[in-house]
């Protein structure tokens, strides 16, 4: 028995046998689905159990070709027929064995997105992109810009009515100021790459040519993306920070009703946030600045446990150029107000301290509660008042 175990003709029949299993087992089934097939949803259509070489890829060829009926034409070419494309275009989902969700649907379903027509969701969203977000949003910076320099041109600099004393009060502490200078600079790079991305191609592209731009989109495009987190980790902190001296008071409305005396001779007393700046940090800062970040770390794709599908980056993507242009055009007040609107304004972030004059023009309410002794004129533990008071008052 050994013997004719052994022997070379009996392991030639046994290889011959392996190897005809083995050509079997490899050999394309036309009724059987592939290993990795995932079931299609209730509603579906396209080119279903379709083995590549059954499809006659010089089917163009035959004479009669123009003539055949959608059923002949199925035969031949299962996915070049109008059932198959009305399918398609209608939003229903076939059959792909790709791992990701939207594989087997190559155009959205019907939707009708604020301010489109009701049109597949691609379709939808390029309506709102196009017709509403870029031209408006466009144009809202542009007048804000404008009234920006007209006001400038009317008004000036808002000028320190009294003489400076000397003696200086701690309006911003390290702390505070850090908070604010890592979001404002990250805001600012947010805002330039976000505006030559949506719009750059209208007044950059004619100047610099589709190469330059091409390259310059594409930096910004990066930069944006990367520098969006630090913008969400540094808000987060500046609402924490700011949150508590921003809460509404009763002053506020007067200060609201008068404008805050910004076309008058007096400003109206206030606390050491005035109504204006309440109503920023918490349309701007809070609810338009969340939205943002909510969306802009939604469209970088770091939010487990979600579902990136296209319809939830069409609505992410319309929140976030929304909110974003609102956020600028608030925003650009602020900086104005901030740097050339109003002296002392941008001595007081970069230094942390304003004299007593500023405080009492500025923040009156503010500057009574410091001198009665409810607020403390030197707020940081870690560093003297004297030398920093000293080096604030010769800056």
């Amino acid at each position: 028995m050994i013997h004719r175990l052994a022997a070379p003709r009996t392991w030639a029949l046994a290889l011959l046998a392996l190897s005809s299993t083995w050509a079997s087992a490899q050999a394309p089934q036309a009724d059987s689905a592939p290993p990795t097939a995932v079931a299609a949803p209730a509603e579906s259509g396209g080119i279903r159990s379709a083995n590549i070489f059954e499809i006659a890829p010089d089917a163009s060829t035959d004479p009669n070709y123009a003539n055949q009926t959608n059923a002949e034409r199925k035969q031949v070419q299962p996915g070049n027929n109008a059932p198959m494309w009305r399918d398609v275009s209608k939003g229903v989902t076939g059959y792909s064995s790709l791992p990701y969700p939207e594989a087997g649907n190559l155009i959205q379903g019907f939707v009708q997105y604020p301010g489109s027509r009701l049109t597949n969701a691609g379709e939808a969203w390029r309506q709102v992109r196009n017709n509403w977000l870029i031209p408006y949003g466009g144009s809202l910076l542009i007048i804000v810009a404008v009234a920006i320099g007209l006001f400038y041109k009317a008004k000036g600099t808002i000028p320190l009515h009294g003489k400076e004393t000397g003696r200086v009060i701690e309006r911003f502490t390290y702390v505070e100021r850090a908070a604010h200078w890592v979001n404002a600079i990250a805001f600012v790079a947010l805002a330039v790459s976000g505006i030559v991305m949506a719009f750059g191609k209208f007044f950059l592209l004619p100047v610099i040519g589709t190469t330059l731009f091409g390259w310059l989109a594409y930096a910004l495009k990066n930069l944006h993306n990367f520098v969006g987190p630090l913008f969400a980790v540094s808000l987060v902190v500046v609402i924490i920070t700011f949150a508590r001296d921003n809460l509404p008071s009763k002053e506020d409305i007067t200060w609201l009703l008068k404008g805050g005396g910004l076309f008058g001779g007096h400003e109206v007393p206030s606390h050491r946030f005035n109504a204006g700046e309440k109503v920023l940090f918490w349309s701007g800062v809070f609810l338009f600045g969340l939205l943002v970040v909510g969306s802009g770390v939604f469209l970088d794709k770091i939010v487990p446990a979600v579902e990136y599908t296209r319809a939830n980056m069409q609505v992410a993507h319309m929140i976030h150029a929304a909110a974003a242009v609102l956020m600028m055009v608030m925003f650009m007040g602020h900086i104005y107000m901030g740097t050339l609107g109003m002296q002392g304004a941008y001595k007081a972030m970069r230094t942390g301290y304003v004299d007593e004059t500023w405080a009492k023009e500025h923040h009156e309410l503010w500057y009574d509660d410091i001198k009665a002794g409810k607020i403390p004129a030197q707020r940081s533990a870690n560093s003297p008042a004297s030398s920093i008071a000293n080096q604030a008052a010769k800056a």
